[in-house]
């Protein structure tokens, strides 16, 4: 017979087998909450190994978030799992300009990808931004030559684009940019990955 666990213990007695089966693994303390969030999210412990953080970029992102900066995606399913109420409780937003009929045109006008046009648009803002990329590698392209040309400084970069065509070279590309990141190394990723190390983020500021 399956265990019976009540939905509200659902998530609670998945952490527990996550941590149960990284056996005698120890993660360090400011990642373990983002490594263990995206395992729970994808089922894959392949992240325990292949999630790649710059030096405090967990903390520096959580800082970020507490002052009420805006998080960036390149899809709208990226944006649709991040937890926007959260998030509007610090002051900040969800965005994602791919779906933006003007980008759209201005892309098709310039023979480039949304995902360059979305990512020049999102330099423009005048708050700080989370950028958490779960998609193109182009907008991890893009945003390097951003931060490159002094158009843009990320409080982080979350890259975690999945697939076989630049995907790696686009991560670690960004990972030489100089602004904090975390990265899926290798060709992993996805939006609900990108969206897992957001809420990871989120959940620890509404605990504390």
């Amino acid at each position: 017979m399956p265990e019976i666990v009540r939905p509200m213990d659902i998530e609670k007695r998945s952490f527990e087998i996550i941590s149960e089966l990284l056996g005698e693994r120890r993660l360090d303390a400011e990642i373990e909450p983002v490594v263990k969030r995206v395992i729970h999210t994808t089922a894959d412990f392949d992240y325990a190994d292949n999630l790649c953080f710059s030096s405090h970029a967990v903390e520096k992102g959580i800082a970020a978030l507490r002052n009420g900066c805006d998080i960036v995606t390149d899809t709208q399913m990226a944006r649709a799992g991040i937890n926007k109420s959260v998030l509007g409780q610090l002051g900040g937003e969800a965005r994602c300009f791919m779906s933006d009929p003007d980008v759209a045109a201005e892309a098709g006008e310039r023979g480039v990808t949304r995902a360059i046009v979305s990512m020049e648009r999102a330099a423009a803002l005048k708050k700080p931004c989370i950028f958490a990329i779960g998609n193109a590698p182009t907008a991890l392209f893009a945003l390097f030559d951003l931060i490159a040309a002094g158009k843009v400084s990320p409080a982080l970069v979350i890259g975690a684009p999945v697939g076989f065509v630049n995907v790696v070279e686009s991560k670690e590309r960004i990972m030489t940019a100089g602004v904090p990141y975390i990265v899926a190394r290798g060709r992993k990723g996805g939006s609900n990955v990108a969206a897992a190390i957001c809420n990871a983020m989120l959940y620890q500021i509404k605990r504390s």
